[in-house]
């Protein structure tokens, strides 16, 4: 049987065996760390791509203090799990979202073979490094004794905490870069081929950022980059006020990517004044002395005539004018005008500057007030903001990922959205657990991390949605599934036998940690086997042992010991894709065999696997 794997994909290795695929005669075997692993010969690959060495100080590149240890970083593979807290979570059993409390740079890892090219966007919201943000302290910065004595980034256990990066910090910058750098090359695995990601910054890093962003999604991909208003009035003080934040966006890819149409506003929907047979229409200038490039003669209703320059071809404004699709003026110099009928707008291209309209920062702040009954959380963005992010980059059935989610605007937002399009979005949410400061209105109100606040904002948002539309929400998912990112549920001995003496062996019955349920066994192998983790699980039991059945059939799993054939048969009879057992459920390799057995009886096409 094979066993599980338990730990996250090694991307560099991955990396590896596509150059393989591709140029297999620049990879070699090499020795390392007494392990022999596939290895790329650079100077093969160099002839096989380019005759002339490229010297890093002549190469047009965006480079940092610690870039090179923030991409290995991101390919690293780690050893840990998602583990379930049914107890924190809202309709467990059918809800489709999942709220995930943790480093997200841990989580982006977990999520990556599950999801793998299935976001259709990503919103997020970093800090912006104005110098009193809370940043990420990742691994790869500097060893953990230099940081707990440098800074003070750790707590007396040892766990890793939020600091400010002060100005005076000489890697003021670079390490901001670093750690957004790491995430978004995890994040772009993530997006679909026609997926899009939309980036909320302020002026602090916005040059960094664009510049982060066209290597890793390459600049041919950059959509646009939107000037927000984020508020509506203007402090009078200073050398000037600040009223602006950008939204940067960029496709997976160019060629595939769909890119929708944002609601008309209440101006825009105003010119769709005329109206004939076919509907409500507003005029398009086809009479353009700017633009104009063709020259022919068209002769209006009084005979006066008309020679250009014009915005389409003759054939096309021939067409047009016989199927109808021509407005004449009758007053004035006597014009004919192209029609936009409203129906098949569906409604407007968006543009590069957003003004109030589509929300401000104190409008943000007011509707997690109104939820909360008091001002829980700082600096939120505004729910119809990030609904008209959605608007653009989602398709009703779409799955939406925010890996800096906050106050969870985004779960507002796209529950929001799902109501008023009937759509069917899911989202994926993560969030460290942050602790909030103990005088604030959050923790008097009961709230002791960033992750209760929203958490319990997609709570009030969900039923207050409903309460809102009753009769139209019934089907409405105001749910999610809370994992909390965790060491591995493997004890040590899983991953480093041969460093294990056998008296410490002859100690250890099972090779699981002691304080691990039978769903955190489940949800760890689903991370392992990279299915989705939204889908229905049940349970049942058969002669007193517990058989989980996740997403009816494609994984089933028994984690009792001393299993009897009678539990054996009845999950091979259900024909599953998968089934996992605990490896210390055997007594010995002659009941292996059959499970083997019977499984090839029963059901052949099962994959077998043990803990």
């Amino acid at each position: 049987m094979d066993k599980m794997k338990m730990e996250t994909p090694d991307l560099t290795q991955e990396n590896v065996e596509k150059l393989l695929a591709l140029f297999p005669e620049c990879v070699t075997e090499v020795k390392q760390h007494g392990k022999v692993t596939r290895g790329v010969n650079f100077d093969v690959l160099q002839q096989l791509l380019t005759p002339y060495k490229i010297e890093g100080e002549e190469a047009y590149e965006f480079t940092w203090v610690g870039k090179k240890a923030a991409f290995v970083e991101a390919n690293r593979p780690i050893r840990k799990t998602l583990r379930p807290v049914p107890e924190k979570s809202k309709d467990w059993q059918k809800t489709e979202n999942l709220y995930i409390e943790g480093d997200n740079l841990e989580a982006l890892k977990l999520l990556q073979k599950a999801y793998l090219g299935q976001v259709k966007m990503i919103y997020i919201d970093p800090p912006y490094n104005t110098g009193n943000d809370f940043i990420y302290n990742d691994s790869f910065k500097m060893s953990k004794e230099e940081l707990a004595e440098g800074m003070g980034l750790f707590d007396e256990e040892g766990n890793k905490q939020f600091t400010e990066n002060p100005v005076t910090n000489p890697r003021f910058h670079s390490d901001w870069c670093s750690m957004i750098y790491s995430r978004l090359r995890l994040a772009k695995i993530l997006l679909s081929e026609d997926g899009v990601i939309f980036i909320s910054i302020d002026d602090n890093e916005q040059e960094n950022l664009k510049k982060i962003c066209d290597e890793v999604f390459g600049a041919s991909n950059f959509l646009m980059q939107i000037a927000w208003r984020r508020t509506d009035n203007q402090p009078n003080i200073g050398k000037y006020a600040r009223v602006k934040e950008y939204i940067i966006a960029y496709m997976k890819s160019a060629i595939t990517a769909k890119i929708g149409k944002l609601p008309l506003t209440e101006r825009a929907a105003k010119e769709y004044r005329y109206k004939d047979d076919k509907g409500y229409f507003r005029r398009a200038i086809l009479l353009d002395k700017t633009r104009g490039r063709y020259r022919y003669p068209v002769t209006t209703k009084s005979g006066h005539v008309l020679n250009g320059p014009w915005m389409l071809k003759e054939d096309e404004f021939k067409r047009l004018d016989q199927e109808g699709g021509i407005y004449w003026t009758n007053k004035g110099d006597e014009q004919p005008y192209g029609k936009i009928y409203l129906n098949a707008s569906k409604g407007q291209i968006p543009n590069d500057f957003w003004g109030i309209e589509y929300g401000t920062n104190q409008q943000a702040s007011l509707e997690v007030e109104k939820l909360f009954g008091a001002r829980c959380f700082d600096f939120p963005k505004p729910v119809s903001l990030v609904k008209s992010l959605l608007s653009i980059g989602t398709t009703n059935d779409a799955l939406v990922l925010d890996f800096f989610s906050g106050s969870a605007t985004t779960a507002h937002a796209v529950m929001q959205l799902n109501k008023e399009t009937n759509g069917h979005r899911r989202f994926i949410l993560v969030q460290m657990p942050e602790k909030v400061d103990e005088k604030s209105k959050a923790y008097n109100a009961g709230y002791r991390t960033i992750t209760d606040i929203g958490e319990e904002r997609i709570r009030r948002a969900g039923e207050k949605i409903k309460a809102e539309s009753p009769l139209t929400t019934k089907e409405l998912d105001t749910g999610f599934r809370v994992f909390r990112v965790d060491d591995s549920n493997m004890k040590d001995v899983y991953y480093s036998a041969d460093e294990v003496s056998q008296d410490t062996l002859d100690g250890m019955i099972s090779n699981i940690k002691e304080d691990r349920s039978a769903l955190d066994l489940l949800f760890g192998c689903l991370v392992d086997w990279g299915i989705p983790l939204s889908k229905k699980c049940t349970s049942e039991t058969v002669d007193g042992h517990t058989i989980y059945d996740y997403g009816e059939g494609d994984l089933l799993a028994c984690f009792d010991t001393d299993i009897s054939e009678s539990v054996i048969e009845a999950m091979a009879r259900k024909k599953p894709l998968r089934v996992v057992f605990r490896d210390g459920c055997f007594s010995g390799s002659q009941d292996k065999i059959n499970v083997f057995e019977i499984f090839k009886m029963l059901s052949p096409d099962t994959t077998i696997r043990v803990l």
